[in-house]
């Protein structure tokens, strides 16, 4: 696997990247845009066992930190999915420039929670994606944030964020959190575990309150149903208690087809990564080359009762 660092620009915010490719190519090869998971950057080693199987497979991937993350120009921490979408829509933009990149053949891949949840809203927005795989999505951040707390926890939450909307509108200053224990609450295993350690490092470790309410706005349910006819893969883990288990399955249900769910058992969050891997990667990669490495003729015919439509699909080694 090749790897060279890429700029673009998000809404004038220069955005920092990794473009890994095969090792060997011919001709443009379809590519893959992907945004890390929640609170993830580029750098992370937990996603190079995905890039390595995929550009075996002769895809090409772009990973890049959202603006204000890792190496990106931006507000520093500023979590707020409509942002991270838009810097999706032009890391898209910026494969379609690339000479070794096919522009009729991209997908995208997210995984871990938002990240999930932010390739499902790509494929909805950007008719440019041709394939869609959502790993532990998040469905809904609302029901995500409340199911992290106890009731009492809520309240109090929702008073927090009230107070909060009242200051910043009368100060202009808002307050200051820790991202992984007052705005997503962190479970036994992620205080344990060192998936991501790599990165923790360079991860805001405080970040305005007010990220809290784009995250009660954060609604991949609500777009599901038109990422069809886009193939979308959604892999979930079951008994999830990071990103609930029923968030995959009701995406998986409200999606159209063609789509496919994966669910991984007797397993956690983040162990799935590591036990499961020699499965899932393969399964992915399969359904990347199912939906990209082919091309497409777009047929339209006259009938006597209306007009119809159909695609053709062609293999490129015919």
């Amino acid at each position: 696997m090749k790897e060279r660092k890429v700029e673009f620009f998000s809404d004038g915010a220069k955005m920092a990247g990794l473009l890994r490719s095969p090792d060997t190519s011919s001709g443009p090869l379809p590519g893959i845009v992907q945004g890390p998971g929640w609170l993830g950057l580029k750098d992370a080693k937990l996603y190079l066992p995905y890039h390595e199987a995929l550009t075996l497979a002769g895809f090409h991937v772009l990973i890049f930190d959202y603006r204000g993350f890792g190496d990106s120009e931006g507000d520093r921490g500023l979590i707020l999915p409509d942002f991270q979408l838009q810097d999706l829509i032009n890391a898209v933009t910026f494969m379609t420039t690339l000479e070794e990149v096919d522009e009729m053949n991209i997908g995208t891949f997210g995984s871990g929670g938002t990240g999930g949840g932010n390739s499902i809203l790509l494929g909805a927005v950007d008719r440019r994606i041709k394939c869609v795989v959502s790993q532990v999505p998040v469905s809904d951040g609302e029901d995500w944030l409340h199911r992290m707390r106890q009731e009492y926890e809520w309240v109090d939450f929702l008073r927090r964020l009230d107070e909060d909307r009242k200051l910043r509108v009368t100060t202009g200053v808002g307050a200051l959190v820790n991202p992984l224990e007052e705005i997503m609450v962190a479970t036994p295993e992620r205080k344990k575990t060192n998936v991501k350690g790599d990165v923790a490092n360079k991860i805001p470790n405080q970040v305005p309150l007010s990220c809290a309410e784009a995250i009660l706005r954060y609604k991949p349910i609500e777009f599901v149903r038109i990422v069809a006819p886009t193939p979308l893969l959604i892999i979930g883990v079951e008994n999830d208690a990071v990103t609930p288990t029923d968030h995959a399955i009701d995406l998986y249900e409200a999606a159209g087809e063609p789509k496919k769910l994966i669910m991984q058992r007797a397993t956690t969050h983040y162990e799935a990564y590591k036990q499961y891997g020699d499965y899932v990667i393969p399964e992915i990669v399969l359904w990347f080359s199912a939906a990209l490495q082919h091309g497409e003729i777009d047929i339209h015919e006259a009938t006597s009762t209306g007009r119809s439509f159909r695609t053709l699909r062609i293999g490129r080694n015919n």
